[in-house]
């Protein structure tokens, strides 16, 4: 196993037919287990799915699929196009469904005539002598063959396997009462009893049909459940644009793109694929990815995301990524992952689930028994004893199918991860649902979190040696082959201003302090105030910056050789416009919030303060960040929240107890926090925390749902207080609850 657990693991998504209950669930993951190199199995319900994880050299995705067809539940590796998977997957729901439903009408045409006609003579105190019972008979006879044969196909298929599941509790119950039922008629018709006891028959056809509307009502219901997934699928087009010879364009499969095509995007086209903008300028909305309601301006040089949609401006674009890296796709799989992957909660479910059917099998069997010694020392007629004997046998049986408890907690995930995808919220680990609701304390990183990250001149104060525009050139020209980002900065304003920069016949990067360049024997200095220090400069005695007033900046000196200031150029990061109103909602919410910053104190206060923060932790080196979100954690006495940009706070959100992630929407991937906010917008912070709250509550009240209609039906049932027909409709009653509780959470008010 540890050879196994160091070689690369390989990871294939597979359709599971059969599966009805949290038993089916159970034999599916451990038909999987089963196979030699399968490392793990997670078997979603809802969708009729299986994720497995094994080891390519030992086994593969098919070998997989035939074991666990070998196990009664037919099974396909998935198409590696993802759209085409989810609409065969589709196809099969659909198809699924109608099944269900040409069997519940067959059953209600069956059943309901025959049970109304014999209570609306029975009102009318009408003797109906023997027709009626021949009658049922013959309507039960039907049902059976034409709906039962399902129920009775896979109940026999399973007991050969050695297993039990919803359809054993299903052919056990309608076999009791249809067979009862007969032999009590028999036995009467023929002489053997002296008194003709109740009847089941139309119980009987009566449970077929209503558990099979009660399937078709629940199959509907998966299906509005999971359509978040293929929403997202249906945001990229068929087809797309490809540039020739010149400019003569063709159109081609979406999945013909390859890296570096050309491609063109008219107004009110969607984007095929991920790529750089090459010429045009539109406003493209991005919301269905992002979460952003407005549209954003893409010009040259500027990401485009695959699936967004174009407005009004002519684009072309070369493909940077396409296929399973372009970001539609990786937010896909990364919901599938989250739906697929199961919480602790679930744990305890399945584990009740693995026995649960045989417990009901004892259950009944102990009821029979129950119900015969009743009836031996009450001094009952025989045909009375098997009359109660075979109404509360059946009624267990067909009440206690654990449909529910294995709908309730992926059902509640299906919903609550496809509305986060929509918003531009992505939850890759499923414990966050369960971290977010006991958060206390929430840490922000400042820069690209609070700030937009991306630094512009806001300030440039000659000392009156040269003008601002010479002092700008010349800041430029020594900072044009610099990739830091406030050298960029300065680069950009020189541009903004159409500025001739000055080329340097000399250039030298001093890591930590700044630029020395040398333009036409003149030596300059761009940095720091340490780099001024060195050289000699006393700051104290040029105090320019006061000029900017209290406005959030680093500065920027620029000097010559002979130790004369030249001048001060202030560098700010602008503040996102709603980072004010994302703090005041967590402060709402009773969150405690802490600015974490390497920039200077002054420089982190004063954005804190536009904020609404009152704890600020400045200078801290990125190494050190880690250790703040210890030291705030108290040894697990609060649980806190670090929000960062998930590349340079990668150690502090992995030590917080939940981490989120504000990235672009073209990196989720890359991103390392528990849950990813693909737009930038903080408004998602506590979004997302109230969208795991909202999911986390609906997973618990379904599964208390399902715990306590089998705790509290299951007795009412033994003791013969329901009948087989209310036994059905509440069965079905129950999986239609779990999942229409679970479908309420796209109502949830959450913003």
């Amino acid at each position: 196993m540890e050879t196994q657990a160091n070689e690369a693991m390989d990871e294939a998504a597979l359709q599971v037919e059969g599966m009805n209950c949290a038993s089916c669930v159970a034999h599916v993951e451990k038909a999987a287990r089963t196979v030699a190199g399968v490392q793990g199995a997670q078997v979603n319900l809802a969708r009729g799915r299986a994720t497995v994880r094994f080891n390519p050299a030992a086994t593969s995705a098919d070998e997989i699929a035939d074991a666990i067809t070998a196990a009664g539940y037919p099974s396909t590796t998935e198409n590696s196009d993802a759209g085409a998977g989810e609409e065969a997957r589709l196809h099969h729901q659909q198809a699924h469904a109608t099944g269900w439903f040409a069997r519940a009408m067959i059953g209600i045409a069956l059943w309901l005539p025959v049970e109304l006609a014999h209570w609306t003579l029975h009102l009318m105190n009408v003797h109906t002598g023997h027709w009626m019972n021949w009658l049922a008979l013959g309507t039960s006879t039907l049902a059976l063959v034409l709906i039962g044969g399902a129920f009775y196909k896979n109940a026999f298929a399973a007991l050969r396997r050695g297993t039990t599941d919803m359809d054993v509790l299903i052919a056990m119950g309608t076999s009791v009462a249809y067979f009862y039922s007969l032999v009590a008629f028999a036995g009467y018709k023929l002489g053997w009893w002296q008194t003709l006891a109740d009847l089941y028959f139309m119980e009987a056809t009566g449970l077929l049909a209503l558990i099979s509307l009660g399937h078709w009502l629940e199959a509907r219901a998966r299906q509005s459940a999971g359509r978040s997934i293929h929403e997202l699928l249906n945001l990229t087009p068929a087809t797309a644009r490809r540039i020739t010879q010149g400019m003569e364009t063709e159109e081609v499969p979406v999945s013909a793109v390859v890296l570096k095509d050309r491609l063109l995007v008219r107004p009110g086209d969607r984007l095929p694929v991920d790529g750089v903008v090459t010429e045009g300028l539109s406003n493209v909305d991005e919301s269905m990815i992002t979460g952003e309601s407005l549209p954003a301006v893409r010009k040259v040089g500027d990401e485009v995301i695959g699936g967004t949609v174009n407005q009004d401006g002519r684009l072309i674009i070369r493909a940077t990524r396409v296929g399973k890296q372009t970001a539609l796709a990786q937010i896909v799989q990364l919901v599938e992952r989250a739906q697929n992957s199961k919480p602790p909660v679930q744990k305890l479910a399945d584990r009740i689930a693995a026995v649960f059917v045989p417990a009901v099998l004892g259950i009944a069997l102990l009821t029979g028994i129950g119900w015969y010694v009743a009836g031996s020392v009450n001094g009952w007629d025989s045909g009375h004893t098997w009359s109660r004997l075979a109404n509360a046998v059946c009624s267990v049986l067909i009440i206690a199918c654990p449909c529910a408890l294995g709908l309730a907690v992926p059902a509640a995930l299906m919903v609550g991860t496809g509305l986060g995808a929509k918003r531009g919220i992505l939850i890759r680990d499923i414990d966050a649902l369960q971290k977010a609701e006991h958060i206390d304390l929430v840490v922000l990183d400042k820069t690209g979190t609070i700030t937009r990250g991306k630094p512009a001149v806001s300030r440039v104060i000659p000392s009156g040696k040269v003008s601002e525009d010479e002092l700008l050139a010349l800041a430029a020209g020594a900072e044009q082959f610099s990739a830091h980002p406030l050298g960029k900065a300065i680069v950009a304003a020189a541009q903004d201003r159409k500025l001739e920069l000055p080329a340097p016949d000399d250039f030298s990067d001093e890591a930590g302090f700044g630029i020395r360049a040398g333009f036409a024997g003149r030596k300059i200095l761009v940095g720091n105030a340490a780099m001024m220090e060195r050289a000699g400069i006393k700051l104290a005695e040029h105090d320019l910056s006061a000029a900017a007033g209290d406005a959030p900046a680093t500065w920027v000196y620029v000097a010559d050789a002979a130790g004369e200031l030249l001048g001060t150029i202030g560098i700010h990061d602008e503040i996102k416009p709603d980072s004010a109103s994302a703090i005041g909602k967590l402060h709402k919410a009773g969150l405690k919030t802490v600015l974490l910053s390497g920039d200077r104190l002054a420089t982190a206060r004063s954005v804190a303060d536009s904020v609404g923060i009152d704890d600020v932790r400045a200078e801290i080196k990125p190494a050190g960040k880690r250790e703040i979100i210890q030291a705030l954690q108290e040894g697990g006495k609060t649980k806190v929240a670090m929000v960062g940009d998930g590349v340079n706070d990668a150690p502090a959100l992995a030590q917080a107890d939940l981490g989120i992630a504000v990235g672009g929407g073209s990196d989720v991937a890359k991103e390392t926090g528990d849950i990813v906010l693909v737009s930038g917008s903080l408004l998602l912070v506590p979004v997302a925390i109230r969208l795991s709250c909202a999911t986390m509550r609906c997973i618990r009240q379904n599964l208390f749902m399902a715990f306590i209609y089998n705790v509290l039906a299951i007795p009412l049932a033994g003791f013969g207080l329901l009948n087989p027909l209310i036994a059905a409709a509440a069965m079905a009653l129950s999986d239609v609850t779990v999942i229409g509780n679970a479908l309420r959470l796209r109502r949830a008010k959450i913003d």
